[in-house]
């Protein structure tokens, strides 16, 4: 009896935990729907800060350019030495340039960009807007009379839906430049036939799925830095958990939503 007592026990625990944990998952979910409607609402009524605007779209675009850039060149320049080394075997190099390009623009460029952008500018919004918060400079800026989410969260949004399709824009082109680059100088191919197949392949649905994949990769960043830290508590080690919660969330939706824009660009 004492045996089935402990199980019994053991099992009720395991169910009030589980139990527990699933509704503080309904929870958070909730609270990331009101923030983000309520953010969204935000986004089409006056007033609107233009030079936090014009900041954030510096900060996110210009800055970010670098790592993005480097990014995707190197990794076109690795597609197409891996593209090349699969397709040698088949006697089917020449459509190393098509997989390089198709590659580039609908799959790796939006979602290497989103990665990077959320490591670097999702962390940053989830440290500065989290520092905010425990420094009671959000309460601060409600005893003014300023909507924080008007001030803090808007242009953030904002500047991650318009600049992250601009990167991948220019990342589109690095990309398929770095992969240019190993073809006609690494693997032998004529510059002017690798060009010519880059572009009869090239449709532009192609690029407009690779540039809507980064505009909502884009929003996603700026909504979870923005919303992990403008609900952080517990000073320096809730800041620095809001920061680390910003990029991880940010990542999988990053990964979830690639596969559902995939999916309706396929059928």
């Amino acid at each position: 009896m004492n045996i089935l007592a402990g199980i019994g026990g053991t099992l009720l625990d395991f169910l009030a935990g589980s139990g527990r944990t699933f509704l503080q998952f309904l929870v958070a979910i909730g609270r990331l729907a009101v923030f983000t409607v309520v953010a969204v609402s935000h986004c089409v009524r006056p007033p609107f800060y233009y030079r936090m605007i014009v900041r954030q779209l510096i900060d996110i675009g210009y800055y970010s350019l670098p790592v993005v850039g480097l990014t995707t060149l190197f990794t076109g320049m690795v597609l197409a030495l891996q593209s090349y080394t699969g397709f040698a075997r088949f006697n089917a190099e020449s459509a190393v340039s098509t997989v390089v390009v198709l590659s580039i623009t609908r799959e790796l460029a939006p979602v290497l960009a989103g990665l990077m952008v959320a490591g670097r500018i999702g962390a940053s919004m989830a440290a500065e807007i989290g520092t905010m918060r425990v420094t009671e400079q959000i309460d601060a800026l409600t005893t003014l009379s300023t909507s924080p989410i008007k001030y803090l969260v808007v242009p953030r949004l904002i500047a991650g839906l318009t600049m992250l399709p601009v990167l991948v824009l220019v990342g589109d082109l690095i990309g398929v430049f770095g992969g240019f680059l190993i073809g006609a100088y690494k693997l032998g191919f004529n510059p002017s036939t690798y060009i010519i197949s880059t572009w009869e392949f090239l449709e532009p649905i192609d690029v407009i799925s690779g540039l809507v994949k980064a505009a909502v990769f884009g929003f996603l960043v700026a909504l979870m830095g923005c919303y992990h830290g403008y609900h952080s508590r517990g000073g320096a080690q809730g800041v620095g958990t809001a920061t680390t919660n910003a990029v991880v969330s940010a990542s999988i939706l990053i990964l979830i939503f690639n596969y559902v824009i995939t999916e309706m660009f396929a059928g």
